[in-house]
């Protein structure tokens, strides 16, 4: 089913494409636009995840640079039946975290060292949880190409102004074709990315808190990061707002109504929706391997609970960035010298 909505998906935003082509060079603009979203799709499926993973400066770890945070990835990705994926560390004050990568099998996860500053150590293995359960639902290639395909439109949008007006350039509709191209094509789009992004983080939602067995541990953290995002801009986001719907919480702003025009679910409907799968599951949330019985904050500000999602101290004495933070090159904010569980 994923491949056939991946497939479907694909092929709107190619015709949308190609549509923006033919506005602005009739059969012979979409005959090139075509060669060009072939290209894009071909190019986006082997190498969009590294140019997002570029775009935001991530950093690739692993459990000598940064134990704690990478053993909470590796073990939820047991506890997901995923093979493991790389791990990333963005250089970022807002807290926020996402996951790309075409398969499973070529998955990465990438988490801000703002989101390891604020969040405890349970909230940060609900957001990873919630990054592998996109990974284990085959949303990542979904979600990156229409990224790169929503900026490449949103580019031609751009390009329309100082094109449609040639004479020469065979526009079957004058001056409406630029306008068209100009304003309704990104608005698709954009529409299109919006969809994607609501229905699958509801869906990440779920598969995350069912990953880490403790929903209020992502209800806490959804709560957390929404609040601070307000306060806190993440440049490289606002520079490829294309590729804002990757993210678990939307990057560029605290989204407060669940509209059409939001790119993320209303933070408030995602921690209800967390709120009563916790009463379905009996008793805070704890599930079928959740948390070892304990209790899981009974609020999203009500702090965290005494385990860790998968059983075991809840509080690592290490640093998140590595075992020796004063020692040379360690991976983390410049003059960081303890980590958030320290």
């Amino acid at each position: 089913m994923n491949t056939l909505r991946t497939a479907m998906l694909l092929a709107v935003m190619t015709a949308l494409f190609m549509g923006v082509g033919y506005l602005l060079g009739g059969t012979g603009g979409m005959g090139i636009a075509f060669l060009i979203a072939a290209a894009t799709n071909f190019f986006s499926y082997w190498n969009a995840d590294k140019m997002v993973l570029a775009m935001n400066h991530a950093i690739e770890v692993d459990e000598r640079s940064a134990p704690e945070y990478y053993r909470i990835v590796r073990d939820l990705a047991a506890r997901a039946g995923l093979p493991m994926p790389k791990v990333y560390l963005i250089e970022a004050d807002q807290p926020n975290a996402f996951a790309t990568g075409r398969n499973p099998e070529n998955a990465a996860v990438a988490a801000s060292t703002g989101l390891l500053q604020r969040l405890s150590h349970e909230e940060v293995a609900a957001v990873m949880a919630h990054e592998l359960a996109h990974v284990k639902h085959r949303d990542t290639l979904t979600m990156t190409i229409v990224a790169t395909l929503a900026g490449a439109i949103s580019m031609l949008g751009n390009f329309a102004f100082f094109l449609g007006g040639n004479r020469d350039n065979n526009n079957p509709l004058g001056f409406v074709g630029v306008l068209v191209a100009m304003i309704v094509a990104p608005f698709a789009a954009m529409l299109v990315q919006m969809a994607v992004s609501r229905t699958r983080e509801y869906e990440a939602d779920k598969g995350g808190a069912e990953i880490c067995g403790q929903p209020l541990w992502l209800a806490s953290a959804l709560a957390k990061i929404a609040r601070t995002a307000e306060r806190i801009p993440n440049p490289d986001a606002e520079r490829n707002p294309a590729m804002a719907h990757l993210f678990i919480i939307n990057p560029l702003s605290g989204e407060r109504m669940d509209n059409l025009f939001s790119t993320h679910p209303a933070t408030e409907n995602r921690i209800a929706a967390l709120q009563a799968m916790a009463a379905r599951m009996g008793g805070g949330g704890g599930g079928s391997g959740g948390g070892g019985g304990h209790a899981a904050p009974r609020s999203p500000d009500e702090g965290a609970p005494d385990a860790g999602p998968w059983g075991g101290t809840a509080r690592p004495q290490g640093n998140p960035w590595g075992s020796s933070p004063t020692g040379p090159n360690p991976t983390g904010p410049k003059g960081s010298r303890k980590g958030p569980w320290s």
